[in-house]
Formats: C-alpha cells, structure tokens, sequence
C-alpha cells in the first residue's frame, strides 16, 4: 500500500474513534441491563435488536450533545467536532427509535421517565463536572431502568422485572465512588471507607434479592476494599469491572 494511501487510511480510522465515545465503562453500563432484561424475558425478538440499537445510538447523540454545550460555553472552537456527530447520531436514534415507539407507545413514556437524569447530566456537562459524584449516579438510574425496558418489551412486567434492574443498580453505582478511589481519589480515605460501607451494604441488599447475588456482590466488596492504594493501571482496572458486570449478567438468569 503506498505511504499516501495508508496515512489516509489512518486518517480515516483516527476521525472514526472521535465519533465513537471511549468511556469503555458506559459501554458496559448501558449494555449489561439491557441484555440481562433481554435475557429474562419469555419472547425475546427483533425488536430488541433495534431499541438495542436506538440505546446506543441515542448515548453516542447526547454524549456528543453534551461535549459540544461543554466546549462551547467555554467559547471554544473544538466545540465544532461534536456537532457533526451529534447530528448524525441523533438522526439514527429516530430512524431507528420512532417506528418502535409507534408499535409500543409506551417506550415514549418509559423515555420521559429518564429525561430528568440526561437533564443533571447535561448540567453537569455544561459546568464542566463530568466526574462530580452526583453525575455518575445519575447517569446510572436510566442505564438500570433499560432491564425493566428490555423485559417488558419482551412480555416480562415490572412486578418481575424490578428486582434484577434494582440488583444492576446496585452494582453501577457501587463503581463510581469504586472507580474513583481507584484513579482521581486515590489518595483519599474518605472515599475508600465510603467505597466499602456502600458495597458492604449493597451485598445485604442484593442478598435480600437473590441468595445468587450475594456471590458476585462479595467479590466486589472484596474488590472495593483490597485494590485501592495499589497502583493498578487504568486498562487494569477497567478489565476488572468488565469482568464484574460479565459476572452480574450471568448471575441473573440463574438469581431471577
């Protein structure tokens, strides 16, 4: 291949990996719910490849959203990068969002419901607080929501599918202060004790749920409370928490 045509191809490949978030940990967030409620439900279908398509689509749209209304009330003009995206992705959110939510009117109402948590976080993005505590918590909620979403749309109701999404949530918002004491307050004993009373906590209440869950929710406790101050890389850490939601969404079947 000649060096030109390679350095384009390059090119190419750089400019794709701006459009394509890389918070690998909301990838896990917002893909383990879903397919757990997917899972669990009695008709699973093509419809929830498509609304798994809108999910993400719809993610990447308002990422890009957020980042331009962040640089862009700083008076930035990298704010200009995100527009493109934004629009692009957002366009494809309604491609593939709008002919399901005419099929099943109720995934417009189960949208509103997660409007307030997108509004914190837009919020949050515009004071240039992305890793505010409050933030991540609140972009966790809709993310665990999207089981009972899953589920109902494959004929599991919500008296069967709250316990499972509640078990996710669980976990998810056990990993921001986690996460945390792992990189930006590392230093911070605060945060640790913090870490481990909320998982110490979170493995009672995921016990209450399932005997099951009480097997990964001790590993994470265990976690929470012998990794921070060890140096860990940041790719070691996040494989970690992969393999940790790889663990709640095979708990689940067997739990519920």
């Amino acid at each position: 291949m000649p060096i030109k045509d390679r350095e384009d191809r390059v090119g190419r490949v750089k400019q794709g990996r701006k459009w394509i978030p890389d918070q690998h940990g909301a990838w896990a967030m917002l893909a383990v719910p879903f397919l757990a409620g997917t899972f669990l439900a009695p008709r699973p279908g093509w419809a929830h490849a498509v609304l798994f398509a809108a999910w993400l689509l719809g993610y990447v749209a308002v990422f890009h959203a957020q980042q331009w209304l962040r640089l862009h009330a700083r008076g930035l003009r990298s704010a200009r990068r995100h527009a493109l995206p934004a629009v692009v992705f957002g366009a494809a959110f309604a491609v593939a969002g709008l002919p399901l939510a005419v099929l099943h009117p109720w995934l417009a109402g189960a949208a509103l419901l997660a409007a307030p948590f997108v509004a914190v976080n837009t919020y949050h993005a515009r004071r240039g607080r992305e890793r505010a505590l409050a933030n991540g918590l609140a972009a966790v909620v809709p993310a665990c929501g999207m089981l009972m979403v899953a589920a109902g749309l494959g004929g599991l109701g919500p008296a069967r599918s709250w316990p499972p999404a509640v078990a996710c949530l669980l976990y998810f918002a056990g990993t921001v202060p986690y996460v945390k004491t792992m990189i930006r307050e590392r230093n911070s004993r605060g945060y640790r004790a913090g870490s481990v009373a909320y998982h110490a906590l979170a493995l009672a209440a995921a016990a209450a749920l399932s005997p099951w869950l009480a097997i990964p929710f001790t590993a994470y406790l265990a976690r929470a409370a012998a990794l921070p101050g060890r140096g860990l890389r940041v790719p070691v850490v996040g494989a970690i928490e992969l393999a940790c939601a790889a663990a709640l969404l095979a708990t689940l079947p067997a739990a519920f």
